[in-house]
């Protein structure tokens, strides 16, 4: 039923047997197909890289057409990367220049805060002490004034006090003075005291001062002087100069020893 027979010669045939029977066969033919496919593939890819040069091709200047670049031109040669990649686009770049300029800010104010000079406070502490001698062959008062200067660093290094002179005048007439070199260095942030002793003489030629300095009936022998004192001080690269002008009531009848009193001082310009 349904199957048309076909004579053929002497040989019969049913057609719906040989559509069966064909169809393995197609799919044996599909399937050698496949695995020549995949076979070619693996073939193109161990196929070695051939450049093909026609009429209007050159050969590849950096290869020479072999595919492969020299190793020892592997740091001369330079590659092309197209203006769309996201490697030439830089990332947060406002965020790295804001913190750069504000650390940069920051190290400069802190630089310049621990490095900037002040000035050296200088303050005449007054007069410690005072020692008396006559010299009555000669009609001369002889003494020792002992004074103290004290210094305050405001900085963060050390600074170091150069030089102390010290004049002291008598009604305009210089009776003494007293020079000191290298005195003291000051620690940063640090406090120091420089004492330094004048010698003064007042002589023949004001002896009323001698009468009125060995007159044993007054008790007190007090008299002005005036003195000048400069101290020179460095730090770093600078140097400044402070001078110091104060009037003295001294005793020349005896040896005296005054208390401490902290005295302003009237700076100048370094």
């Amino acid at each position: 039923m349904g199957a048309r027979l076909s004579r053929s010669g002497s040989s019969l045939s049913l057609l719906p047997e040989r559509q069966a029977a064909g169809r393995p066969a197609e799919r044996r033919e599909s399937d050698n197909d496949s695995l020549d496919g995949l076979v070619r593939r693996e073939d193109i890819a161990q196929f070695p890289y051939v450049e093909f040069t026609g009429r209007d091709s050159i050969t590849c200047p950096t290869c020479q057409g072999t595919g492969r670049i020299p190793s020892e031109q592997v740091n001369e040669l330079v590659a092309l990367i197209p203006y769309s990649d996201q490697r030439l686009q830089p990332q947060r770049t406002k965020l790295y220049v804001v913190l750069s300029v504000v650390l940069c800010l920051l190290a400069s104010s802190l630089v310049a805060f621990f490095l900037f000079p002040r000035s050296v406070v200088v303050v005449d502490a007054g007069i410690r002490s005072v020692t008396v001698q006559f010299d009555h062959s000669s009609s001369t008062v002889l003494m020792n004034m002992t004074s103290t200067l004290n210094f305050s660093n405001p900085n963060f290094f050390s600074v170091l006090v150069q030089s102390v002179n010290c004049q002291v005048l008598y009604m305009k007439t210089v009776i003494g003075t007293q020079q000191l070199d290298n005195a003291t260095t000051i620690q940063p942030l640090g406090h120091s005291q420089v004492n330094y002793t004048v010698s003064v003489e007042i002589g023949s030629s004001t002896p009323y001062v001698y009468a009125f300095c060995t007159m044993p009936s007054i008790k007190v022998h007090n008299i002005v002087v005036f003195m000048q004192t400069s101290v020179k001080t460095s730090y770093m690269v600078r140097t400044s100069q402070n001078s110091l002008e104060a009037y003295r009531y001294i005793d020349c009848g005896s040896n005296t020893t005054y208390p401490w009193t902290r005295q302003q001082h009237r700076p100048s310009l370094p």
